[in-house]
């Protein structure tokens, strides 16, 4: 019935067996789910210490490939109707995931959406919203990438695939899965224990991480502009509001992680050349509306590169 994904590269042994046990734990049997561990060329195997488990996965050892060389491994091999991505640092919550697979056996989905949380939740959701459409519910709603923050029918990816060597691979595979969505349906439940470690590819530090980060996020950005320009008309808005939202993201991510007014204007001028700055003057949240209005204005950028970093630190 569904694929498990499980991506692996030197994380803790404790969290790994954490991942897994929560996937076993499901009320799933054995024929219904299939757990694939892909092992993208780690320092030591981990498989030795997951002996008394091993009927119940399917190991695959690789050679470090990346991300999302690792996730394009494991759609290849899935068998399951349904996947399901996780990183081997987190780990699925049983009581709101066990409300995901209701929706997934009886509503029969494209895709079901859920959130991630950072703490046990007190209390379990049991209403959702659905069946919509995925292009109206990306013209109406910001979207949430992470690629382990849903479960999909594997036959609506079909030759879709994670670009590989770039960070953000999910900001460009998910909307590109959302287009071809039907019967998307989303719920409040708090179903994926996501872990923010220091040495994982989203918190590395160096300038170089950095670097590469905002230069990954700038080129998914022109590459989704590119296929709102290019594709369905009924797409359109759709893509142009996730472009819009991303390009916020990726100023505010240039003021938090560089601190540097001349970096911001400089990265300001390749989105302005690029058709993308100013900000589209539109009613998406107001969290948008206040910091479009403020990079408007070069007095409103020094305030943001003053203040951001401070209010995050």
């Amino acid at each position: 019935m569904i694929s498990f994904i499980i991506t692996y590269h030197n994380e803790p042994l404790t969290m790994l067996r954490q991942c897994l046990d929560s996937v076993l734990s499901l009320s799933l049997s054995k024929d219904e789910r299939e757990i694939i561990l892909l092992d993208d060329g780690s320092s030591h195997s981990p498989i030795n210490e997951l002996y008394d488990i091993l009927d119940h996965i399917i190991y695959v050892r690789q050679k470090n490939g990346g991300l999302s060389n690792a996730r394009n491994t494991g759609m290849k091999l899935a068998s399951g109707q349904y996947v399901q991505f996780i990183d081997a640092d987190d780990y699925l919550l049983r009581a709101p995931y066990e409300h995901c697979l209701d929706i997934m056996r009886y509503q029969e989905p494209d895709v079901v959406m859920f959130c991630q949380t950072q703490s046990k939740p007190k209390e379990i959701p049991t209403k959702y919203e659905g069946p919509i459409d995925g292009a109206q519910y990306m013209r109406h709603n910001n979207l949430h990438a992470a690629a382990w923050g849903y479960l999909f029918k594997k036959q609506l990816a079909g030759s879709l695939l994670f670009r590989e060597g770039i960070y953000h691979e999910d900001e460009e595979f998910t909307p590109q899965l959302l287009l071809r969505t039907e019967r998307l349906f989303v719920t409040n439940a708090h179903a994926y224990f996501y872990r923010k470690r220091e040495g994982s590819i989203t918190h590395k530090r160096d300038t170089k991480s950095i670097a590469k980060r905002l230069n990954d996020l700038e080129n998914v950005i022109l590459h989704l502009k590119k296929m709102a320009a290019t594709g369905p008309t009924t797409n359109r808005d759709a893509l142009q509001r996730r472009v819009a939202q991303l390009s916020m993201d990726y100023l505010y991510k240039v003021i938090v992680e560089t601190r540097s007014v001349s970096h911001l204007e400089k990265c300001v001028e390749r989105l302005r050349r690029n058709g993308l700055f100013p900000l589209p003057d539109k009613p998406y949240t107001q969290k948008y509306q206040w910091f479009r209005r403020l990079t408007n204005f070069k007095a409103g950028r020094r305030i943001l590169c003053r203040v951001l970093p401070r209010l995050v630190s």
